[in-house]
């Protein structure tokens, strides 16, 4: 399952997505975690030091996508493959729990048996010429390449706001989290997220975070109501861990440990479609297409599209 933490500037998402995922790994797995924030905390936040981060994926997206592109015939080269570019028959696909070049190559697993990528922070080449989502195209190819079933998890801390709606990333994940504290700047992002959300079956689960009391239970019921699934409440443990000492799950206050527990059983329960999934990857592939990446490469990405290719577990055998 593909779960996405979304929310305002501030709001905990990337705490509340290295918990979730802790939490989830702590209870099964496989669990990969995908910092795809342009601020990039999610190592710190899963206890790991500046020097134990992985390579980065956006620093190295040739590599990935002449890896992903396998021997699909469809897509010509490595130039000619944008992030939206749908997998096919030839292409090599991921599994969560792989040992390919992408996760080995890409990821380190933290002590708590979380795998760990990131896409990486502005580098100095592309200050004033470039904008995140060249990074975070390498986060939608790896989705669109993925093969994941029950008991399996891909975590994502996306940028804050409403940013991914620029290109077809927030179709890619099976449940949206949305991140919303106690105020109006809070669930106006909601709202936002909501409304853009709303023609694409996105599904949303609106988790209040940073809550003293009542009152603030009451007042995001009031302007959220039945998306809003469960509250975290202001939390010590949490603010002792941002500020450098040592933390563990057990030192969540119990009614967080069981929001926790709480969000993996609505993770579980979610129904995978595949059918959707892919239908929506030829869509924005065709979007995308039309709107820059033709020009770009100079080719009718149109053609990349293999309309016999099967999302979901049943290529793994002739494409793997």
């Amino acid at each position: 399952m593909r779960v996405a933490f979304v929310g305002k500037g501030g709001s905990g998402k990337t705490t509340l997505s290295a918990l979730f995922a802790r939490y989830t790994a702590a209870h099964g797995g496989p669990v990969v975690a995908i910092d795809a924030d342009i601020n990039q905390h999610l190592a710190m936040v899963l206890g790991l030091g500046e020097h134990e981060l992985p390579r980065t994926l956006g620093g190295h997206l040739p590599e990935i996508k002449d890896y992903l592109r396998g021997d699909n015939p469809r897509v010509a080269d490595t130039a000619s493959m944008v992030k939206t570019t749908p997998p096919g028959r030839g292409s090599r696909l991921l599994r969560l729990d792989g040992d390919d070049p992408i996760h080995e190559g890409f990821a380190v697993t933290t002590a708590e048996g979380v795998r760990l990528m990131v896409t990486g922070p502005f580098t100095e080449s592309d200050l004033g010429v470039s904008c995140y989502h060249s990074k975070v195209g390498a986060v939608e190819l790896y989705l669109n390449h993925l093969v994941d079933g029950a008991g399996e998890y891909a975590v994502i801390d996306m940028t804050a706001g409403a940013d991914s709606f620029a290109s077809g990333l927030f179709t890619r994940f099976d449940l949206t989290v949305l991140v919303a504290e106690p105020t109006r700047q809070g669930v106006g992002v909601y709202r936002q997220y909501r409304d853009y959300a709303a023609d694409f079956g996105v599904s949303i689960a609106v988790v209040g975070n940073k809550v003293h009391g009542p009152g603030d239970v009451d007042f995001l019921r009031d302007h959220v109501g039945d998306d809003l699934f469960v509250c975290f409440e202001h939390s010590a443990a949490v603010r002792a861990m941002e500020q450098g000492r040592p933390f563990t799950l057990a030192d969540l206050e119990p009614a967080n440990r069981d929001g926790l527990a709480r969000l993996l059983d609505r993770v579980d329960a979610q129904p995978k479609d595949w059918e959707k999934f892919g239908r929506q990857t030829v869509e924005f592939h065709l979007r995308n297409a039309e709107a820059w990446a033709n020009r770009a490469t100079g080719a009718d990405l149109k053609a990349q599209i293999d309309p016999e290719f099967v999302y979901g577990p049943t290529p793994l055998a002739v494409t793997g």
